[in-house]
């Protein structure tokens, strides 16, 4: 069934409905409830690289003058919000913090700035750019295989629980999955089309630039694509290198202004990601790891139809399935590892996954339920219960500014007594308190002798305390810890 709309098609969206409802909206609305019911941490670098950067960008200015009359009673820095050492060493872009920091502008500037806000609206950002993703995976389907392959690529895209768990989150790894399916919806993959071929690669360099390890997921497709590719010169001089230059001209501008000098982000991720290795720090796994664990977690109950869709359809998509292989070897490469970092290949999974399931008609509707429900516990628990703690303790801190607005002494004052980075910061507090947390930035000077702030309480937690607070007048007047470290 389809609903005529001149607004989709001109934004190159698919009109097709489900259920009777326009397929965007359906996927807006789904993706919005999936923002809403996913109420748990994951990982630092959800906050820390985004959320908190972002709010530095617009908030992080010295304290207005209502703080600093107080200043006898100061006990805060003069600075509002935090950088980690990555951004101090250059190795982030601020290019996708830019776009948290715009909403939170126009917030700032409408003075409807409240934290609640400032929470939720980057997130819902992110939904709405996910609930565009599922539609174009739905038209790659449709436009690679048939509109029965792509109606069940789209119901297994939903129903993946990692991808549920991942979509709507402030993670650059999540932007690299959106563009990449938007990316891939321009794609050539039958023929060339070296006219239209910028479209694609506009998309691809912004998830380069976003996150630089994209290349690897993109690197068999550009490939394949020059090789089918009849004016390669063409494709190379009139295509690529244009694309290209301009894209990473504005990330080094904007680099450039937020950094206050000459930046180029990129070669600094590298060096300090692939060939130094610093992310090491951070912890390793075996070089199998995704291989025999984080690829199955991922991808979860679609494994086996997977698997079958791989049987099925190897020959007509094998730069798909080079570029899914390709990427899990790379990444084995490198000794740190963490499931979101393969996030981005799961949508193609899911075309192979759509493609399983109309083959086995009969079998169709079981294993469509049995995936269904196989996939509502993990997305259920992981969004609602796993790690939810760091950010309802946020939640409950948020009362402290109220604290501070009224004037009272002294100031509140907040000992975070975890694994650093545990918590987000400033982002979901809005309000220029003293925080303080265990630092642990990587050795980046060789010394044999150092070790990180957390480790160093870890090791004699009493021993930080004395050193830290030598006075009583200097505790915090809150500590935040998990339970095993209180007994």
């Amino acid at each position: 069934m389809h609903s005529e709309s001149p607004v989709y098609r001109s934004l190159g969206l698919v009109t097709d409905s489900l259920f009777g409802v326009s397929l965007v909206i359906f996927s807006v609305v789904f993706r919005l409830v999936n923002c809403l019911l996913v109420q748990t941490s994951f990982v630092p670098d959800e906050y820390w690289q985004s959320l908190e950067v972002s709010h530095r960008m617009v908030f992080g200015y010295p304290l207005n003058l209502v703080a600093l009359s107080h200043a006898s009673s100061l006990t805060f820095p003069l600075t509002y919000g935090y950088e980690t050492w990555e951004w101090k060493e250059g190795i982030r872009g601020y290019s996708y913090p830019l776009l948290f920091a715009v909403i939170y502008k126009i917030l700032h500037l409408l003075h409807c700035d409240t934290v609640q806000l400032l929470i939720l609206l980057p997130r819902v950002l992110q939904a709405l750019l996910a609930a565009l993703a599922d539609v174009k995976l739905y038209d790659i389907a449709r436009k690679w295989e048939n509109p029965e392959a792509a109606k069940w690529t789209y119901f297994c895209q939903l129903c993946s629980w990692f991808t549920w768990y991942c979509s709507t989150r402030t993670l650059t790894n999540s932007m690299e999955a959106t563009l990449t399916v938007l990316a891939l919806s321009y794609y050539p993959l039958h023929g060339t089309r070296t006219n239209h071929s910028w479209k694609y690669l506009s998309l691809v360099s912004l998830a380069v630039i976003v996150r630089p390890t994209a290349l690897i997921v993109w690197l068999p497709l550009l490939l394949h694509h020059l090789w089918r590719e009849e004016n390669k010169l063409k494709l190379i001089t009139q295509q690529g290198l244009p694309v290209a230059t301009i894209t990473l001209a504005v990330s080094i501008l904007i680099d450039c202004i937020f950094y206050g000098k000459w930046t180029f982000v990129q070669w600094n991720f590298l060096k300090f990601n692939v060939l130094y290795n610093v992310a090491e720090f951070y912890g390793t796994h075996p070089w199998h790891w995704y291989l025999s664990q984080g690829f199955l977690v991922v991808i979860g109950p679609h494994l086996p139809f997977f698997l079958h869709g791989c049987i099925l359809a190897a020959k007509r998509h094998k730069v798909l399935l080079m570029s899914i292989a390709w990427t899990l070897i790379a990444y084995s490469f490198l000794a740190h590892k963490e499931f979101r970092f393969i996030y981005p290949v799961l949508p193609l999974c899911m075309i192979f996954c759509g493609i399983s399931l109309v083959k086995l008609r009969s079998w169709r509707k079981p294993a469509a339920g049995a995936l269904l429900l196989l996939n509502l516990l993990p997305a259920l628990y992981t969004g609602l219960v796993h790690q939810r703690g760091v950010l309802d303790v946020m939640g409950r801190l948020q009362h402290l500014c109220d604290l501070r607005d009224s004037h009272r002494s002294p100031e509140p004052h907040v000992l975070f007594l975890m694994p650093c980075h545990s918590t987000p910061f400033y982002s979901h507090l809005h309000c220029p308190i003293r925080l303080r947390f265990l630092e642990c930035p990587p050795d980046l000077r060789g010394d044999p002798d150092y070790a990180e702030e957390a480790s160093v309480f870890y090791t004699d937690p009493l021993s930080w305390l004395r050193t830290s607070y030598p006075n009583s007048s200097t505790l915090p007047s809150h500590v935040v810890l998990f339970h095993p470290l209180e007994k």
